[in-house]
């Protein structure tokens, strides 16, 4: 047994373990059970070994079994203690959990299913769970939300209340009250750091009291506690280090443990009695505005001068963060692969797009000795910048020379030049055009520009590596021309926001008065005249946007908002009705961009507080102080909304968070909500449709979305319709797609032009049958459709390889005629592969050879087959990586391939015979092999408090997984794991999300390579931590790393 303390109730084994201690060696110390702690004690281990015991029942009726055993036990204890009321505890045989019970009169909600959604918590109401911000996902201030709207009763103990953090509550905590909650608080001056207007807002709510420490020298309070009761009994509390602030309630840095009655009822029942004696001590009084304002704002303004503030020192890390390796990633994957050695990166500006071009530049070098290297750029003080990071990474002070202002390079290897320097000496250059192997173009959106023109035309570099945070451009070249006409990669907006690179926003969805739906749409937007038109002739909109800005901001005349417009004219008409309002403001338009420097300056010192612009007009409007965006008008590209939001995302000090105001309208079906909130919420394991049921949940640390009633209705609306595209819309859209494009309809033309993923395609049936059903081909033979429609959609959709998709191309161009012996074995494993993907009924066939022969026998679907399979390989944005293993098998790291494919790449699938294995873990016993099967995600619901932290990345080549409930740690298995190097076992690991996607398919698993034991916790189950031979793919980091911050 290991040494230390325990707290163990001594059983027959434990007993057993003891006696083999040499007493000579080992002292041991026991106590009798305390009366007092008895019954939980022996409860507790009773409850273990049930719920042990539970998890064996196998079989198709697994609840109505453990209902019975459990109704067993509860008649013994009848029996046995003589006690009729056990009877009462008797399990109903149909299984059911009571969620719910209200009153039908004077509801003020129809539809319960709903209500319960809006008002449960997403941790639900019987567990404890501990919020750290990690990549777990629920975020504080969304749980706040439900625990508010659920509770009957609530307490809060807090040092410091901030507006920010109170706005993104104020619609429950308002609803809360108002239906009969009784609401109250405990705050403090300490520091100054409460703002006035929050505890005036608390203060004014129905059923509501406030109390405040007025002691601003001294911070006596120093917790922060939320208690909610309900008349049920069900209560739930989170104690911790989060105030009442914005930061707090959405920052990952901030540690809460939220705690319930049924899980720990002594606590909750000492949290109610500490609070009511605070409640009770005269240091806290009773705040009312109309009596006690002027103190406050006093105590506040004292408190404020009261302790100085340090401002944290931000240093540069010349290691790539995770989101920017896997922006290296995929610009290799896009030269290596793919064969585009013209790429442009998108990143917002401060996020790192300088550190990435001297990685790769680095990396690339690496391979190419003595490769010369040329940064491009349009000032001087992002050339030395630029210097000085590419002398970071590449560890060498002396590297590089600066080309402008007069100074001119010895050498003209390394060369960090302006543009217009280039241009002016391009006619005299003495360099060929293939001189430079790598170019790097900064701020490319100026690219199509006749400066830049010129240099890009000469010189035929090796790569051409693009950097913007503005790929659009509003005169209308087109900068993707010179880039293979892609974007290669994007920093995804949520990651910079985790990563602290930017700063984080709260999104209010504003309910707009006006109705677009009958808005002209043309060429993928609506039409700017007609938005114009209704724009500028409605003053009362004006009037709602001002009350709004009142409404979520701290003071409309201190802030500094950009307003974004669809016309010169729209612009021009906000700024004369906020000056008509008593607001500094005014526009910045191509009518006044003389002006520019001088309103810059304006609005950096809130000379100007309010400054109308038309969509992005770039040079006009980066200022980092930027604290407010509104977005008054429907912006069709999602690049252009993200370059808007960038303008308000950049760090600045004293600046906390942007607040963003979007005024959503009923708008027409055409225009895409679903991609806008995607970019705000990143990469998660629900749908965008789900995220807003359930008030977004999973946001970027720091960041709030809230949605008013109507707007989230619209928007809701408008996603149902996009998302629940019938058979008879996409067959219209087939029908039409001629009509409206002047390319050809292919798949790959159609899925772009739509922006309809593979999935959605595949979910309805095959692209030739649909063909067909529009009209456009006539029948075909339907002859192996079924199954190469399934093998499609069920099998290749949830793969993604490189190397198997090239694999089943070759041999597709074919026509799938093939010649057994001339394949390699691992070729052949990804023939069985294919056959098992394609046919649901194998044994009508008697050879490989004549399987994989009539997969070509319908030719129509044959270019489908090719067609699909060009997608799916262009669509690869990752690296696979070749494993070391004893014997020959075709899989690569990283890839993602079904369980079918895993069980034949391995021999556990012959060609004779198919496995008939579903267990978490399949034991290849030819190869001395373990192949694990892990879901990140188990439960149905998403979150499961009992399994959420059973699998999971603890960094990039640590995974801790959780074994069958069975394996013991001292016999069997379990020992085979601890020992698998001595015996020569290999153990793999293949993890997936969870186990179903959003379109209803089952998801293959990212083959993660091997894992070596490194140590363990526990027996029955065991908790393993496996050391991996590569870094987890980066993709995947995000999800698997539950416990990590940001």
């Amino acid at each position: 047994m290991n040494q230390g303390l325990y707290e163990q109730l001594v059983t027959k084994l434990i007993n057993i373990k003891l006696s083999e201690l040499d007493k000579n060696t080992f002292q041991v110390k026991t106590t009798n059970i305390d009366k007092a702690e008895a019954s939980q004690i022996l409860s507790q281990h009773i409850a273990a070994n049930i719920q042990y015991a539970f998890s064996l029942i196998k079989g198709e009726k697994i609840i109505e079994k453990q209902i019975e055993i459990a109704n067993k036990i509860i008649l013994s204890l009848k029996e046995e203690l003589k006690k009729e009321e056990f009877e009462d505890d008797l399990i109903e045989t149909e299984g059911k959990i009571l969620k719910a019970v209200f009153t039908k009169i004077d509801a003020h909600f129809s539809d319960l299913d709903l209500h319960l959604k809006e008002i449960t918590p997403y941790t639900r109401l019987i567990h404890s769970e501990l919020f750290t911000g990690g990549n777990s996902g629920t975020t504080l201030e969304s749980e706040l939300r439900k625990e508010i709207l659920s509770a009957d009763r609530v307490d809060l103990l807090v040092s410091f209340i901030k507006w920010k953090g109170i706005r993104i509550l104020e619609k429950e905590l308002t609803e809360f009250t108002n239906r009969g909650g009784k609401l109250r608080v405990i705050t403090t001056t300490y520091v100054g750091a409460t703002d006035s207007k929050a505890v005036d807002f608390l203060a004014s709510l129905k059923n509501t009291e406030v109390k405040v420490s007025y002691n601003s020298g001294n911070e006596r309070l120093h917790a922060k506690a939320y208690l909610f009761e309900r008349n049920t009994g069900f209560h739930t509390g989170y104690i911790g280090s989060s105030n009442f602030s914005r930061s707090a309630l959405t920052d990952g840095l901030e540690w809460n443990l939220k705690i319930t009655t049924k899980e720990v009822g002594h606590i909750i029942d000492k949290f109610r009695k500490t609070f009511e004696t605070y409640w009770q001590n005269s240091d806290f009084e009773s705040y009312n505005k109309e009596r006690h304002s002027e103190k406050l704002i006093s105590a506040l303004k004292e408190g404020k001068f009261s302790k100085e503030y340090i401002l944290p020192t931000t240093y540069f890390d010349l290691k790539p963060f995770h989101y920017q390796s896997e922006i290296l990633e995929k610009l290799e994957v896009e030269r290596t692969i793919h064969n585009r050695n013209r790429n442009l990166v998108v990143a917002a500006t401060g996020t790192g797009k300088t550190v990435i071009s001297a990685f790769d530049y680095k990396r690339f070098r690496s391979n190419n000795n003595s490769s010369k290297l040329l940064f491009v750029a349009h000032r001087k003080e992002i050339l030395q910048q630029a210097r000085a990071t590419f002398q970071g990474v590449l560890k060498d002070n002396n590297f590089g020379e600066l080309w402008v202002d007069g100074l001119v390079p010895q050498s003209n290897e390394y060369v960090f030049a302006s543009v217009q320097t280039l241009k002016n000496s391009l006619k005299d250059i003495n360099r060929s055009s293939e001189y430079y192997d790598f170019i790097i173009l900064d701020e490319a959106h100026h690219g199509a520009a006749s400066s830049y023109r010129p240099f890009l035309n000469y010189f035929k570099p090796k790569v051409l590596l693009g950097l913007t945070a503005t790929p659009e451009r509003m005169d209308g070249e087109n900068i993707l021309e010179d880039f293979c006409n892609r974007i290669a990669a994007e920093i995804r907006l949520p990651e910079a926001l985790n990563k602290k690179l930017l700063c984080p926003f709260q999104y209010f969805g504003i309910s707009d008065s006006i109705d677009l739906s009958k808005v002209k749409w043309e060429k993928g937007r609506y039409v700017a005249s007609e938005l114009t038109n209704i724009y500028t002739k409605n003053n009362i909109r004006v009037g709602e946007i001002i009350n709004s800005l009142e409404k979520y901001t701290n003071d409309i005349r201190e802030i500094r908002a950009i307003g974004f417009c669809v016309s010169v004219e729209h612009a021009v008409f906000m700024a004369e009705k906020f000056k008509l309002a008593g607001l500094k403001a005014q526009y910045l338009t191509s009518k006044n961009s003389n002006k520019r420097d001088t309103l810059r300056e304006q609005f950096k010192k809130k000379e100007l507080n309010y400054l109308f612009v038309v969509d992005i007009f770039n040079e006009g409007v980066d200022i980092p102080e930027i604290d407010t965006v509104l977005f008054l008008r429907p912006t069709e590209s999602l690049t252009i909304f993200l370059q808007q939001l960038g303008r308000g995302l950049r760090l600045a000090e004293g600046k906390d968070c942007l607040t963003v105001l979007d005024f959503v309208g009923n708008a027409r079906p055409e225009y895409d909500f679903e991609n806008k909130f995607r970019a705000l919420i990143g990469k998660t394991t629900t749908s965008v449709r789900k995220e807003i049921e359930d008030d977004f949940p999973h946001l970027p640390l720091g960041c709030a979305i809230v949605l008013e009633k109507k707007a989230k209705e619209t928007i809701l609306e408008n996603i149902r319709k996009a998302t629940s595209l019938n058979i008879n819309q996409l067959l219209s859209k087939i029908s039409n797609f001629q009509h409206q494009s002047a390319l050809p309809l292919t798949l790959q033309n159609f899925i772009d032009f739509n922006h309809i993923p593979l999935e959605a395609i595949y979910k309805k049936d095959s692209w030739s049958r649909l063909c067909q059903k529009a009209g456009i081909i006539s029948d075909f033979d339907n002859v192996n459709e079924k199954q190469i429609y399934s093998a499609i959609n069920k099998k290749w959709l949830s793969t993604n390889s490189t190397s198997y998709f090239s694999f089943v191309l070759k041999i597709a161009k074919r026509g799938f005629n093939i010649n057994l012996a001339e394949f390699s074995d691992n070729e052949k494993a990804m023939l069985l592969m294919l056959h098992y993907d394609v046919w649901q009924n194998p044994e009508q066939f008697n050879s490989l050879e004549e399987s994989i022969g009539q997969i070509g026998k319908n030719k129509l679907l044959l270019i489908e087959i090719i067609e699909v399979l060009e997608i799916l390989i262009d669509r690869v944005d990752f690296k696979e990586i070749d494993i070391e293993l004893p014997y020959t098998q075709p899989l690569k790291v990283h890839a993602r391939y079904t369980r079918d494919q895993i069980l034949v790449a391995f021999g556990d699938s012959t060609f004779e015979k198919k496995s008939s294995n579903r267990e978490g873990v399949s034991y290849i016993d030819k190869i001395n092999t373990e192949l694990l099967f892990i879901d990140l995600i188990k439960s149905e619901e998403d979150y499961s408090p009992t399994t959420m932290y059973d699998d999971y990345a603890i960094n990039e080549i640590l995974f801790h997984w959780q074994s069958q409930n069975q394996t013991r740690s001292d016999t069997g298995k379990g020992l085979t794991y601890i020992n698998h190097n001595k015996i020569g076992k290999r153990i793999l690991l293949f993890v997936r999300e969870k186990a179903k996607n959003e379109y209803g398919n089952t998801m293959g698993y990212v083959f993660i390579g091997e894992g070596n034991y490194l140590e363990h916790e526990g027996s029955k189950p065991m908790s393993i931590k496996w050391e991996l031979n590569e870094p987890m793919p980066n993709y995947l980091w995000k999800e698997s790393a539950k416990m990590s911050v940001g």
